[in-house]
């Protein structure tokens, strides 16, 4: 059940928000026209895992690039450290590639 403190929160939103009349806000929305056939979809897995290896890759990104602005500074220490960094990434890959989350079908 719902606290007594969700409970007023619900009360103060539905009392606040704005209501609608308008039919055409309840519709589904594809492309400003209606939706033909099934509306709710399944996806396949693969479309998630490639989103996440994106999202990865992008952040590893995020990474070298602080690390390559201040190479000349940090020394050999810093070179061994980012190969570290990248060969842990590497391995995530090939795991990756080697279970065939990388397949396409």
């Amino acid at each position: 059940m719902y606290s007594k403190l969700e409970i007023q929160i619900r009360f103060l939103s539905n009392l606040i928000s704005h209501k609608s009349d308008n039919v055409q806000k309840r519709e589904p929305y594809e492309s400003g026209m209606k939706t033909i056939g099934p509306t709710w979809v399944q996806f396949k897995v693969s479309y998630y895992l490639y989103a996440i290896l994106f999202l990865i890759f992008d952040i590893e990104i995020a990474f070298l690039v602080p690390w390559a602005v201040v190479f000349k500074e940090t020394g050999g220490i810093a070179f061994i450290e980012i190969l570290i960094f990248l060969s842990i990434l590497g391995l995530g890959l090939g795991y990756a590639w080697k279970k065939g989350a990388l397949k396409w079908d």
